[in-house]
């Protein structure tokens, strides 16, 4: 038996043809959906990008606990068990901040692994020389003007050669068995950069300068400026799908369908002017962000061109992958395997919490979606932790002269934890987690434009807050930092 992860980053469902958009050239998303089960309601677990990771390996929300960083030593990491079981497992990616200290755990719980260079901030090729900055709106990095130009043409960049090296591996082990292929690439997550024959399927009157990288705020440019960035995105989309097709085009070539899980995934969604706002995690989780597209091919029950309901989230990927390879699903993992989901519907879970350590936390039932502030001090709150490390650096002095020892929880295997306090506050205390708490009907009102006044619902999602918050053994705090204690 064989299996494909295919993971994109900020993978707009709404921009996909497969959901529904009719301006975005995404072909071969259409044809996508045509040969897989797509799923209509998959939602986020634990934000952002390594924080979903994580949850790929451990099948458990983690952002109540900590926040971003690598894996923990009593974690049960999906690939490793599969390595462990005799499955050849690889990976191939070009999302930068595997190679960084808050994620640097990762990639070495595969058999072999292979790491292209060059998005965004990575730290690629070396300049001492001052780059000639252009002239642009929101965003532009020193070291992303140097990596880019290395990338006059589109096999410079690093999402063709994930994909040219995803096929190189299908091309050599296609004829052997009992393998797993993490093949993971870090666009369309901003910057928008990309060729111009992409640019130039979606013409349009801009006269501004460079802008392809919104900041992480409101939106404050005019809808010029936004219409813009929406076409810089589907540009970049545009080349995730032509990339996506030619990975399809080697399965239907090699008949691969008959024995390989498929799955196309993606850690969350992007915000691109909807609700007034750019990016993610400075903003409430919209469904723009919390509710991703998913894709699945299952062989052993193939079914194909079909839609399905059920509330799924990115946790159910690992035990998804170890019920596939016939492996034992650990007993913290909190997802659930979706061959019965994929085959006939059938539902996984009542409710999915999702949200980024220390901001609002959010429920949904599938019908709606409740988006509860913490209080005004936002206290207490503590990181969980053997590996206090954040995105690119060690936890600071001022934060491990607070540690304590705290005994644990189921998860962690009978060990004891460091408990620091959350000083660095919500990203680093830059932004501020209460936006107002919200409840929406998403069936009826899918852009979130008009909150309900409903206690009775309400009431009804704060219990069911709670219940999956007591289920993922969240610290008692998290409670109290949501004025959730009366529920208890």
């Amino acid at each position: 038996m064989k299996a494909i992860m295919l993971m994109f980053d900020s993978l707009n469902r709404n921009m996909l043809s497969s959901y529904g958009c009719d301006w975005t050239k995404t072909p071969n998303f259409k044809r996508l959906a045509e040969r897989t089960v797509t799923f209509d309601n998959s939602y986020v677990g634990s934000m952002p990008c390594m924080p979903a990771r994580r949850e790929l390996h451990t099948g458990r929300l983690n952002f109540l606990h900590r926040s971003w960083g690598p894996l923990e030593p009593f974690d049960d990491s999906m690939p490793q068990i599969l390595q462990k079981a005799g499955v050849y497992t690889h990976m191939i990616s070009d999302h930068y901040h595997y190679w960084e200290d808050g994620g640097a755990t990762y990639h070495h719980r595969y058999n072999s692994y292979e790491m292209v260079r060059g998005h965004e901030g990575d730290k690629w090729k070396g300049q001492v020389k001052e780059p000639e900055m252009p002239e642009h709106l929101g965003q532009s990095w020193r070291q992303d003007v140097v990596n880019r130009s290395y990338m006059k043409k589109e096999e410079d960049q690093p999402q063709p050669n994930v994909f040219k090296l995803g096929l190189e591996f299908l091309e050599k082990n296609k004829n052997d068995d009992n393998w797993f292929l993490h093949l993971e690439t870090f666009d369309p997550h901003e910057p928008f950069y990309t060729m111009q024959k992409y640019k130039d399927m979606y013409p349009h009157d801009w006269k501004g300068p460079l802008f392809d990288w919104p900041p992480y705020r409101k939106v404050t440019e005019g809808r010029d400026a936004v219409e813009h960035v929406r076409y810089e995105y589907a540009a970049l989309l545009s080349m995730c799908d032509a990339w996506l097709g030619k990975l399809l085009d080697f399965m239907d070539a090699n008949n691969m369908w008959k024995d390989t899980l498929l799955i196309i995934n993606t850690d969350h969604g992007f915000l691109l002017g909807e609700h007034e706002c750019w990016a993610k995690c400075a903003h409430p989780f919209y469904n723009e962000i919390a509710r991703t597209p998913f894709f699945i091919w299952d062989p052993r029950s193939s079914v194909k061109g079909e839609r399905r309901q059920a509330l799924v989230q990115t946790i159910d990927i690992a035990p998804t992958l170890l019920d596939f390879f016939n492996q034992p699903i650990p007993a913290d993992v909190q997802g659930k395997s979706l061959g019965d989901t994929v085959k006939s519907d059938s539902p996984v879970r009542e409710g999915a919490l999702f949200g980024l350590y220390g901001a609002q936390i959010n429920v949904t039932d599938g019908k709606y979606v409740y988006m509860r502030d913490p209080t005004d001090s936002n206290k207490p709150l503590f990181e969980y932790t053997h590996m206090p490390t954040h995105m690119r650096g060690p936890f600071t002095m001022q934060e491990m002269s607070t540690m304590t020892a705290a005994p644990g929880f189921t998860f962690t295997k009978g060990a004891p934890v460091m408990k620091i306090d959350a000083i660095m506050g919500f990203l680093a205390g830059t932004r501020n987690p209460k936006f107002g708490t919200k409840l929406f009907d998403v069936q009826k009102d899918p852009g979130q434009e008009n909150p309900l006044d409903d206690k009775e619902t309400e009431e009804r999602m704060i219990r069911l807050m709670v219940k999956l918050m007591k289920e993922n053994d969240s610290p008692p705090e998290q409670f109290a930092r949501m004025g959730l204690e009366k529920y208890l």
